[in-house]
């Protein structure tokens, strides 16, 4: 099923422009009502300058303070033909504009009326956990220093397949309007020194990836039973789970679309 925003102008172009950027110095994709800096504002602020209109970058979700994301879709309106004309050097040219933590991958044509956030069928993050002190990890993984039963962890991780509410890992005053999700898979790997979590699923709760991350960690680390982990789930109480894993350790790296999204 397509999701849709409002009619466009007859004039206006659609495209969705695929990204990725390094989260660690703003304040999420969002643009907040104070004056913090994040991403959706740099990169508006790119588009607006050479394509020499206002442009308004809309993410396909909102990522919280420090995460990361490798791949990253939102949809733009423009009504200029730069973006018809001569992409590949337009597209040169804001990433040259842009911060070094910043990336535009592709601008694509998209339906007229496509939305990248309500379009989008699955998404994929990763969570990254060093096992050891690693100065290139900085800012991007939880570096600790116990290690956690990885099976007992995967354990966890096979039975989030069982349940669809998942209201106990949901950031209150997050202003769902459901915390039932449908999970793909999930799976815990073991990388050299690193521990990787990796979920797909139809839709994602606010905070929900790093909650689940944290509270799993509490089964690896024996202050969990997979019986107590059971119970946290069908709970549905944010208290009775874990704490929330660091932002830091985050990362968006797929976004899925039906095939007739794009022209």
């Amino acid at each position: 099923m397509m999701y849709y925003f409002c009619s466009p102008d007859p004039v206006t172009h659609n495209y969705f422009v695929k990204l990725a950027f390094d989260g660690t110095s703003y304040h999420g994709w969002q643009i907040q009502k104070n004056t913090a800096e994040t991403v959706q504002a740099t990169v508006n602020h790119a588009f607006t300058t050479i394509l020499r209109e206002t442009c308004f970058l809309n993410g396909c979700g909102r990522t919280d303070t420090g995460v990361h994301a490798r791949e990253f879709f939102a949809d733009l309106q423009v009504k200029g033909n730069n973006l018809q004309n001569d992409r590949e050097r337009t597209l040169f040219k804001i990433n040259r504009l842009l911060p070094e933590d910043i990336v535009i991958l592709g601008i694509y044509d998209a339906l007229p009326l496509a939305s990248a956030r309500f379009a989008a069928t699955r998404r994929t993050y990763e969570y990254l956990i060093s096992l050891r002190k690693d100065p290139f990890l900085n800012n991007k993984a939880w570096q600790i220093h116990d290690i956690p039963d990885l099976k007992k962890m995967q354990k966890a991780a096979e039975r989030l397949l069982h349940h669809k509410d998942f209201a106990a890992f949901c950031r209150t005053g997050g202003g769902q309007k459901t915390t039932v999700c449908t999970i793909h898979h999930a799976e815990w790997v073991r990388t050299q020194d690193l521990y990787v979590f990796r979920i797909t699923a139809d839709r994602f709760l606010r905070n929900m990836v790093r909650a689940l991350t944290g509270t799993m960690m509490d089964v690896g680390r024996g202050k969990l039973s997979l019986t107590d982990w059971d119970a946290v789930i069908r709970g549905r109480d944010r208290k009775k789970a874990g704490k929330s894993a660091l932002a830091c350790g985050l990362y968006l790296t797929r976004v899925e679309y039906p095939k007739d999204t794009f022209k």
